[in-house]
């Protein structure tokens, strides 16, 4: 063949030499049938290749002497898988002595290749239930999926999801957000709130974890403690600084677990509790006043802003006045560090962002069939959306020269 000759495309005569099958594939073309899937143009087709696939399996494992001289061809073990094509009924060869082992669909299998697996996965993880999983196979693929396989494809999550929750985790923690997201459930033909509590630290190294996810009927302070002594239990001796909202006792439950540790109160929260109640009309002077109280160099100018606040404002609105006071250490402790870590700690943010991610996959779900499915769904979610929360601290190399300044020998131990 010259070099610059183009080969010779096979026509499709060649690829379908059966001049009747050629004219009905041309026919259902034209009409726009689907190609693959139930009662697809080539369906029969890769259902036959597949078939003579598994029967070359069976002569190489012959020719290779895989099998006892004395063994001998014992028919076919018939049954039904699933593929990208649709369901495939498949005769795989069979012996008498049970050597032959077949690879492209091993025994006790009923699925060729696991993208179907993973695709029922993919599109679980993106908020979708299982009877939309279900409509979504058959219009873009064509298959035709229970309901029961669907829910047995998620399950098959369930151990790696214990296994994770379970995992033991690093021994320090600089820095920890608490926050909780809530969901409804269906129980004992009720429909309840239910708590999910995030717990999302960073490593010594820098790197963002989500260090588990728990589930509680409710929000408090006593369900935190017990949330804690798991961490301790898994392996966490040491915990710079807890970044938490507003609930009541929280830092007395930190405190019990870890004496060390220091809790810093998240100043969004705070802002927004304490305008809650003013008026439109003063909303922008009073949030611009309190910037000047969390923006301040340090603590002393920090107490200034603050009484500045108060004479400006403890004639309309002097619950606010006393909210700061009543809260001020909690709310102060990012104070006593520089810009980089004040960044990283004076709110509960990055974990409000991780919960951005959840909601995101269930926003239109109204409640959830059990605890198990809300668990599957926000795990699925977590798993394949790792690049928006998986990722280095920000500026890590300088809040680690301060760790280091701050904490010494208490940080440099786990390095």
């Amino acid at each position: 063949m010259k070099k610059n000759q183009k080969q010779r495309q096979p026509r499709l005569e060649d690829l379908i030499p059966d001049v009747k099958r050629r004219n009905e594939v041309i026919s259902r073309l034209y009409k726009g049938d689907p190609i693959l899937g139930e009662d697809g143009i080539f369906t029969d087709m890769f259902q036959a290749f597949v078939n003579a696939a598994l029967e070359g399996e069976y002569d190489h494992n012959v020719k290779e002497n895989k099998l006892s001289e004395d063994n001998r061809r014992n028919g076919y073990t018939e049954k039904s898988i699933r593929s990208t094509a649709g369901p495939l009924g498949i005769k795989t060869p069979r012996d008498r002595k049970g050597e032959h082992n077949p690879i492209l669909v091993k025994k006790w299998e009923r699925q060729l290749g696991s993208d179907i697996d993973n695709i029922i996965l993919s599109l679980y993880a993106r908020g979708q239930s299982v009877d939309d999983v279900k409509h979504q196979l058959r219009q873009l693929y064509g298959l035709e999926v229970s309901s029961g396989v669907i829910s047995s494809v998620t399950d098959r999550i369930w151990p790696e999801i214990l296994e994770w929750q379970q995992r033991p985790l690093s021994a320090c923690y600089p820095i920890v957000y608490l926050d909780a997201i809530h969901y409804k459930v269906r129980e004992d033909g009720h429909i309840i709130g239910k708590a999910i509590y995030t717990i999302y630290g960073i490593t010594v190294d820098g790197q963002r974890e989500i260090l588990g996810l728990y589930l509680n009927e409710s929000e408090g302070s006593r369900q935190w403690g017990m949330i804690l002594e798991d961490l301790r239990r898994r392996g966490v001796e040491d915990v710079f600084i807890f970044c938490v909202d507003g609930l009541k006792g929280f830092s007395d439950v930190i405190e019990h677990v870890y004496p060390q540790a220091i809790t810093q109160r998240c100043i969004v929260h705070m802002v927004r509790t304490s305008t809650r109640l003013v008026p439109d009309k003063d909303i922008k002077a009073v949030c611009r006043d309190l910037r000047k109280i969390y923006t301040a160099s340090d603590r002393q100018q920090a107490k200034f802003a603050l009484e500045v606040f108060g004479q400006k404002w403890d004639k309309y609105y002097k619950e606010i006045h006393r909210k700061w006071e009543d809260n001020w250490e909690e709310l102060m402790a990012f104070m006593d560090y520089s810009s980089n870590i004040r960044r990283m700690i004076y709110t509960t943010n990055p974990v409000e962002a991780l919960h951005r991610v959840m909601r995101k996959v269930t926003k239109a779900k109204g409640a959830w069939s059990n605890d198990k499915g809300l668990l599957k769904q926000l795990y699925l979610a977590l798993k394949y959306n790792e690049k928006s929360w998986k990722k280095m601290a920000y500026n890590w190399s300088a809040v680690r020269r301060e760790l280091i300044d701050v904490y010494g020998e208490r940080y440099e131990k786990y390095l």
